[in-house]
């Protein structure tokens, strides 16, 4: 480890190159320092975060979200002015320009593409491994991560429902349990809930290749979230982060983590409203549906770009508890290796110990 590590060589040296063992197979597939992907965050992840990231050692990760062709173009080439090392894109599978993003990606020599928020088809992993890339997908349980290595991925990515944004029902602690012992013939990176250096070591003993981390980045001094968002990541504790509540199974709400503020209470009295309109006739389902879902429309940026952190989604995953102070990146990626590094220094004097007794 060079570069961003210089100060490293203050860690025992023993321990970091045991660690640097455990997730060799995540850096030699990320071309990074250390196996720790920036997780994608809409209106978070940009050029500034992402860049920041990879030249810290890690493996920064553009959010595409609703980007058009024409502005992933302008964020990657602005990215790539500002590191030279490895970063990723990640792409929305529902995007109705899925493709476009695609070819964008291949064209400026991306090399790793994350496919997220829904099942890829076989199609656009098979474009994009014919393009020279490679692919990276989210597998929420195991029966759909072994479906997704059959259809070429080259890499999976675990999430438990701890994260932050769009989230699953099933807990890191199980989905590791679950997969872990049984995916071998690709890498698998551990996201949800992340927040400590001995955490993600106790993963790539269990066989994960790195881990994907999220929140903890987006308070980083280099974030260009506003600072009201910073700063309530940093006013937070783990419980404020929570999923949100569906109050009627026949008006289903896809589950988002963020922080509790005016607007999850007032969610919860337009869901109600909404729903008796309906029972009253005065609306029919679908358009009582469709008012639901708008309810979040541009609530996140209104968050992160404008700093109304009541009235907007200040999405975060409940390692919010563990973000104390904003940090630049590089003293966050620090931070986890030394945690790491301290943890298996700590168990070989545990060890030393019972052996001599």
């Amino acid at each position: 480890m060079q570069d961003s590590f210089a100060d490293m060589t203050k860690l025992d040296q023993e321990a970091l190159q045991e660690l640097s063992s455990l997730w060799e197979r995540g850096t030699d597939f990320l071309g990074s320092q250390v196996a720790i992907l920036g997780g994608a965050m809409s209106w978070v992840s940009e050029r500034c975060l992402v860049s920041a990231i990879s030249n810290a050692g890690g493996f920064g990760v553009i959010a595409c979200g609703a980007m058009d062709p024409a502005l992933l173009e302008a964020e990657i080439i602005a990215t790539q002015a500002m590191t030279s090392k490895p970063f990723g894109v990640n792409l929305i599978t529902m995007h109705p320009q899925l493709n476009e993003l695609i070819e964008v990606c291949l064209r400026l020599n991306v090399k790793h593409i994350v496919l997220a928020g829904g099942v890829p088809t076989g199609a656009a992993i098979k474009r994009i491994k014919d393009g020279g890339a490679q692919v990276v997908a989210f597998a929420p349980a195991l029966v759909l991560a072994k479906r997704l290595m059959k259809m070429g991925a080259d890499a999976l990515v675990i999430e438990g429902a701890e994260a932050g944004g769009h989230v699953g029902p099933v807990s890191l602690t199980v989905l590791a349990q679950e997969i872990l012992p049984i995916i071998r013939e690709v890498p698998v990176f551990v996201a949800g809930g992340l927040g400590r250096g001995d955490a993600i070591l106790s993963y790539l003993e269990m066989g994960a290749s790195g881990a994907q981390l999220g929140t903890v980045f987006a308070a980083a001094t280099e974030s260009q979230a506003h600072e009201n968002f910073k700063k309530a990541f940093v006013r937070a504790a783990a419980r404020d982060a929570i999923a949100s509540v569906q109050i009627d199974d026949s008006f289903p709400v896809i589950p988002v983590r963020a922080l509790s503020n005016q607007a999850t209470k007032d969610f919860m009295r337009h869901q109600a409203a909404m729903i008796q309109k309906y029972q009253n006739q005065e609306i029919s389902k679908e358009d009582a549906q469709l008012d639901i879902e708008h309810f979040w429309a541009g609530a996140l940026r209104r968050a992160v770009k404008d700093g109304d952190v009541e009235n907007g989604s200040v999405m975060a995953g409940q390692s919010v508890g563990m973000v104390k102070e904003i940090l630049p990146v590089a003293d966050i990626i620090q931070n986890l290796v030394k945690q790491a590094v301290d943890a298996l220094v700590a168990r070989r004097q545990r060890i030393k110990h019972s052996s001599s007794n």
